[in-house]
Parts: structure tokens; sequence; C-alpha cells
């Protein structure tokens, strides 16, 4: 069926007139009549009738208009969400994220991108930054946010801030909140994280770049915050973001170790796939990250 004709069919029948179906279409009125006679020559039906100065439906012609304004409707449905999906409006969106951005940043940020963007289906695979690259990779993640990490081969990195790495111990421990020498605090035992995660090959780089022996490890944890409860019940020592420790700094739950001559940093960015395109959902959310780092900068 000619979807053309059926469109010029439906204005006909929706204003009753072919004049004023000829201007809202703006065509000429013989376009109208000649596409009302090919359709009911492809259907084999008389779809109107003269009535008055206008036309009046046939059964067929009052059955056609309803059927054919449910498929308008579809159309304009079709054409209206695949609009908002273009513009980012609604979709699908799968973040992998280190620990810390995702128990520090994510929350506010997704928060943020959820009240602009509410019909967006967001899901969070939280994994350390080795695993983080490879859901890239696998095209089975759009967006990673890392703390740390390296820039990688076919990856596209955007630095967005430094997070401070800090040494802490318990609350009670002779060196709270002292200062001490790099080769004095590896005498501790350590609460560290997994293999693969950037805290902890920023960890052992520092001891190789300031030749000091590699720490003595005495619990390993797969997340930020276990590692810090660690430390907060009594146990070793961490070497942990600044942004993740800082509330438990605060509460004097744990305290901090001034090491002098180090400091450490490691950097938060967000990367992508360069073989992977991005959705209009996922260029949406790092356009608001950004915009979310400079109003928080100001």
């Amino acid at each position: 069926m000619n979807l053309h004709a059926l469109k010029v069919f439906h204005a006909v029948a929706q204003s009753g007139h072919v004049t004023q179906a000829a201007e809202e279409l703006r065509i000429s009125q013989p376009a109208v009549t000649q596409h009302l006679r090919n359709l009911e020559k492809e259907i084999g039906l008389k779809l109107v009738r003269p009535e008055g100065r206008g036309i009046a439906l046939t059964y067929a012609g009052r059955e056609l208009y309803a059927l054919s304004g449910k498929l308008f409707a579809a159309e304009r449905e079709i054409e209206n969400r695949m609009s908002d999906i273009a513009a980012g409006k609604r979709g699908e969106l799968t973040l992998a994220v280190t620990n810390l951005p995702g128990t520090v940043l994510l929350p506010r940020w997704i928060a943020y991108f959820k009240t602009r963007h509410e019909d967006v289906a967001i899901n969070v695979i939280t994994v350390n930054t080795r695993e983080a690259f490879a859901l890239l990779s696998e095209h089975r993640a759009d967006v990673a946010v890392i703390a740390g990490g390296w820039e990688q081969p076919r990856m596209k990195w955007e630095y967005l801030f430094d997070d401070e790495l800090w040494f802490i111990v318990p609350a009670r421990h002779p060196m709270a909140n002292r200062e001490a020498s790099l080769k004095e605090m590896m005498e501790e035992t350590f609460v560290i994280r997994e293999e693969g995660s950037s805290t902890r090959e920023r960890f052992l780089s520092m001891c190789r770049t300031y030749n000091v022996r590699q720490p003595k490890i005495g619990m390993q944890f797969n997340g930020v915050h276990e590692t810090i409860r660690a430390v907060r019940a009594g146990y070793g020592a961490n070497l942990i973001s600044a942004m993740a420790a800082r509330e438990y700094i605060e509460r004097g739950e744990v305290a901090r170790v001034y090491v002098r001559d180090v400091e450490l940093k490691r950097p938060i960015a967000i990367c992508t796939a360069e073989d992977h395109t991005l959705t209009p959902v996922a260029e949406s959310f790092i356009r608001l990250v950004r915009k979310k780092l400079r109003e928080e900068a100001v």
C-alpha cells in the first residue's frame, strides 16, 4: 500500500474536504484527488463519496480511517522515541567504575544525571582498573570511570582531576597524626587491595621509586572501604585514597601518618574505547560530568 496516498486519504477524511486537505498537505487539489483514486484502485474499494461541498466516507473508508489513525499515531511515537534516543534523553548506559569513583563520585553524578535523563537506564559495574579496561575492550561497557590506572592502547583517556593517596593507621597507633619517614612507615604490616587495583600498583611502584622494601601484606581486600575498616578495627596500615579516607579521619576512626618527602597522587579519569562509537546517552553523561566538575571547582 502506498503510504503517501494513505496519508493524503487520512487528511481528507479528517477534514472532510479535499480543498482543506490540499492546503494542509501543501499540494494541489488535483493531486489530492489523484492520490484518492489511486488508493481506491489499489485497494479495490470505494473510500469516499461526494456530500454537499465536501466528502463523506464509505464503510470501507471509515474502517481505513480508524486504522490509518493508529498507524500514523505509531509513526509519530516512533519519530519522537528515535528523536529522544538521538538527543540522549532515552536509552541505556553501562558504566565500568573502580571502587573509589563507584562509592564517592558516581552516586552524586548519577543522581544529577537522572534528574535530567529520567528515561535512561543505568547499569553500574564495580571492578578494578584492569577489569574496567577489559569491559571497554569487549564493548560490554560504554564508559569507564577509573582512579589511577594507566593509559592503554586503543583507549581514549580524559583526565578529570587528581586524588591524593594517604597513609593511614588505627586511631591509637603510635604514629597516628604524626610525621614519619617512608622507611619507618614500611616497617608496618599493611592491609592492601587486590591484584589489578591501581592503588596497589601505585603503592608497589612507589616502593621501587624510593628504593624501600616492598610492603609486608597482612590482609588483602577487594574494596576501598573494606581495607579502611580493617585498619579502623585496629589491624595494620594502609595507603588509600584521600577522598575515601577523609570521612573516617574526621570521625576519629583512623588517623593519617604524614610521611616526609613523599607526595602521592593518582588521576581520576574517564575512559572509552577508541573503536566504539559512543551512544548519545554516553556522550550526554560525559558532558554532564565535565559540567558538574566545573561547577564544583567554582
